[in-house]
């Protein structure tokens, strides 16, 4: 039940997986089925692609439950639970005391932690969220049918950081008494930060609050997963859920719920309703990319912004940018994509959107009132020093084909291609991708 020193290789992977299978009744030799659900799969290709655990995870009153039709696949739940427990705790929250794997991404986990909570708090109605632009997240709150207390963050240098006097404030006016819990956030955009996470659970352990955490991408930060062990030592928190895709490199579809307290965490698995597929059962190179994207920054007139407590997500300013062609900002997102740069985030000024029957001004900034636009780029695990030279590699082209419809004078991109020219060099590592990349 623990994480193995060295890996497994995919033969004896398939072995073990195989020999699980053989325990499922699906495929037990001479097996008459008459139920409504006897693991019955039309597709031979669909079939190995589960590797014929169709039966699934749990019985139809608890995930967590052992299937007795399917020996092969409850063992394998068991297995992946553990095996989960034992690397969250390797990634720095030591004193873990139980987790589960459920076949939802982040947003339904935490509704469904929200739900477990109505039944220990059923007058409450609202949860404070510190504000972070993610539709999901705001979501998670709706759609378990709380009203959700956004409080704004403050400006801190160029940081946006949790306002801990005004969800004091809010627990006051609401009373701590119809507060379901608090919903924090870990990992996130820049120039928004991690919130104050043991400030926050002293607070709740103060007024005996809840509190849950959304720690999405955050496994990979030893940051992160710091802020929730002490958190948890110095104050209040009862669940932080995170996401399989995002942390481990598996396909969208998986989350995990952890937490300190392993009779909370069994509740919320009961709380699942019916049976669920088995499917979902370092090195950031951050210096590097935060190195190369001011490099980047400063030829084009603008800076990386300051935003040490964000230990994945880096953001670049676009103020000259907007302010010379004000349509640009948005150009660059759409011409970045163009050109096969995903995941490169660009936030304008004066967004506005309705989330839930929630007005957020200044969307996807994490604030009403940022004062710059920016770009966004993260260092998450399994990025390699080539993506980050090819990254850069054409987001330089980007910016230097805005100036020039913006009617910069010639001289000025000039300037910033002799800017670009030392750190060109890094991109040797990358000359079949970089000759890719000229006829985009």
């Amino acid at each position: 039940g623990k994480c193995p020193e060295e890996g497994w290789n995919e033969s004896t992977i398939e072995l073990f997986l195989n020999e699980l299978a053989i325990m499922d009744s699906n495929n037990f030799l001479g097996n008459c089925g008459v139920g409504e659900r006897e693991g019955r799969v039309a597709s031979s290709l669909v079939a190995r692609r589960h590797y014929r655990l169709i039966h699934g995870i749990g019985r139809s009153g608890d995930i967590a439950a052992i299937q007795p039709k399917a020996a092969g696949s409850s063992l394998l739940n068991k297995l992946t639970n553990s095996v989960v427990l034992d690397m969250l705790k390797m990634a720095g929250v030591r004193s873990l005391a139980g987790c589960f794997v459920v076949p939802m991404a982040t947003g339904m986990s935490l509704t469904l932690c929200f739900l477990t909570l109505r039944h220990r708090r059923p007058k409450a109605r609202y949860i404070i969220w510190p504000r972070i632009d993610q539709k999901s997240c705001f979501k998670s709150m709706v759609t378990a049918g709380f009203d959700p207390v956004v409080v704004e963050n403050v400006l801190e240098g160029d940081e946006l950081r949790t306002d801990l006097e005004a969800v004091e404030r809010k627990i006051e006016e609401l009373g701590a008494e119809n507060v379901l819990c608090v919903h924090s956030t870990t990992s996130c955009f820049a120039p928004r930060v991690p919130d104050r996470v043991e400030e926050l659970a002293t607070i709740c352990a103060k007024h005996d609050i809840p509190h849950i955490v959304n720690n999405a991408y955050g496994v990979q930060s030893s940051k992160c997963m710091h802020l929730i062990q002490q958190g948890a030592r110095v104050g209040r928190i009862d669940a932080f859920v995170q996401s399989l895709d995002k942390n481990f490199m598996v396909p969208v579809g998986g989350a995990i719920i952890a937490g300190f307290n392993e009779s909370f965490i069994q509740e919320i698995s009961r709380m699942y309703p019916g049976r669920a597929s088995a499917s979902p059962s370092l090195d950031e190179m951050y210096t590097y990319l935060a190195e190369e994207l001011k490099k980047l920054a400063e030829a084009h007139g603008e800076r990386l912004l300051h935003t040490p407590h964000n230990p994945i997500s880096l953001a670049m300013s676009l103020g000259s940018f907007q302010a010379r062609y004000p349509e640009a900002v948005t150009q660059l997102g759409s011409m970045l994509f163009t050109r096969q740069v995903s995941g490169a985030r660009v936030v304008p000024l004066g967004n506005e959107q309705v989330v839930g029957g929630h007005t957020f001004k200044g969307f996807m900034s994490h604030s009403e009132m940022y004062p710059c636009p920016y770009l966004n780029a993260a260092s998450a695990i399994g990025i390699t020093r080539a993506d980050v030279t090819l990254c850069i590699r054409r987001l330089d082209k980007c910016l230097r084909s805005l100036k020039k419809e913006a009617g910069v004078a010639g001289h000025e991109c000039d300037g910033a291609d002799r800017g670009m020219e030392n750190h060109r060099g890094a991109g040797q590592d990358v000359q079949e991708a970089g000759s890719a990349d000229e006829g985009m």
